[in-house]
């Protein structure tokens, strides 16, 4: 049986599919095992990194060196696709991962803005939220750090170029920006999730088609490289339950 952990791996593998050479930044866990099944299967071509000024095979074996300045050349060039976290997220894509509540006061101190800004204009940003709650998918975010669709618009044309945010990964589904005014819409949920659920832990109106597929099924291949390749452990199943 396939647990809920698995579905949220290849959802999150899926978010590299078609991408060819890029570099693949996975942040977190499940994305990271994700990155790994897409290399493993359908995306050969993925760069892997060990986080530092290496690039690194599937064993984690140095295989080439990525410095500072290359890494920056890859990011502003948009050969890379990043997987973030999400301390808020709204409708349009905006995301916070600085603060919660005013910036001249905030009542938390998060990571800060970092890198979110560049990413999100230079190359395409998915993101990954692995415990899906109205404190997460907010009407507007308190600081916006990754760029959203509306942020970007408002800005112009050096911000739309190259801005793309192709999915959000959570526990209850999978989201894109497939909609005329570029929302957050559900594409798929979760076998076991239904969209009460996911309204409920939604602080927004989200757009949701007539006909919801699920998540896609791994196939056996992948679910026995998961399981016994890539993450035999079974760490995943610590970050999402169910």
């Amino acid at each position: 049986m396939t647990s809920r952990a698995e579905y949220c791996v290849v959802a999150c593998a899926d978010a590299w599919r078609d991408d060819g050479e890029v570099l693949a930044s996975p942040m977190g866990l499940i994305p990271s095992v994700g990155a790994r099944l897409a290399k493993l299967t359908f995306a050969p071509d993925l760069l892997l990194t060990d986080g530092e000024a290496l690039l690194i095979g599937l064993d984690g074996t140095p295989e080439g060196w990525l410095p500072y300045r290359k890494h920056l050349a890859m990011v502003t060039g948009g050969r890379r696709h990043v997987m973030m976290g999400a301390s808020q997220i709204d409708r349009f894509g905006n995301q916070n991962i600085s603060c919660i509540g005013d910036w001249e006061r905030p009542t938390r101190q998060l990571l800060g803005v970092r890198g979110a800004p560049v990413n999100t204009l230079n190359n395409p940003v998915s993101y990954w939220v692995p415990k899906h709650s109205t404190r997460v998918f907010v009407a507007k975010v308190d600081m916006i750090c990754g760029v959203g669709y509306d942020s970007a618009a408002a800005a112009g044309p050096s911000a739309t170029r190259f801005h793309r945010i192709p999915r959000v990964v959570s526990n209850l589904g999978v989201f894109d920006f497939a909609t005329p005014d570029r929302s957050m819409r559900l594409a798929s949920l979760h076998p076991g999730v239904t969209l009460d659920e996911v309204r409920a832990a939604t602080g927004f109106a989200l757009t949701v088609p007539d006909d919801v597929p699920c998540t896609r099924e791994p196939t056996p291949d992948e679910l026995r490289l998961i399981r016994e390749v890539v993450d035999p452990e079974g760490r995943r199943e610590r970050e999402v339950t169910g």
